[in-house]
C-alpha cells in the first residue's frame, strides 16, 4: 500500500522543530508510566499527609496494670 510517487523519507530526519520535540520527549521519559496514565491532581498531592514511622507490631510494652 505504498505510493510509488511519494518522496522517500530521509534516513536521519532534520528540521527546525526537532530540538523542541526532543525536549518534550525527554521530559515525558522522566515521568513514570503511572503518572502519565493516571496523574495525581496537584490539590490531592499537596493535601496528602506525610507518613510517620511507627513501631513494629508486637514491640509495644503494655503496663501490667491494664491487664485484668
Amino acid at each position: 500500500m505504498t505510493d510509488a510517487s511519494a518522496t522517500p523519507l530521509p534516513a536521519t530526519p532534520d528540521g527546525p522543530d526537532l530540538g523542541e520535540l526532543r525536549e518534550e520527549i525527554d521530559e515525558l521519559q522522566e515521568q513514570s508510566t503511572q503518572d502519565l496514565v493516571s496523574p495525581t491532581p496537584k490539590a490531592v498531592e499537596e493535601d496528602e499527609p506525610t507518613p510517620e514511622p511507627t513501631d513494629a507490631i508486637g514491640s509495644e510494652d503494655w503496663p501490667d496494670a491494664e491487664r485484668s
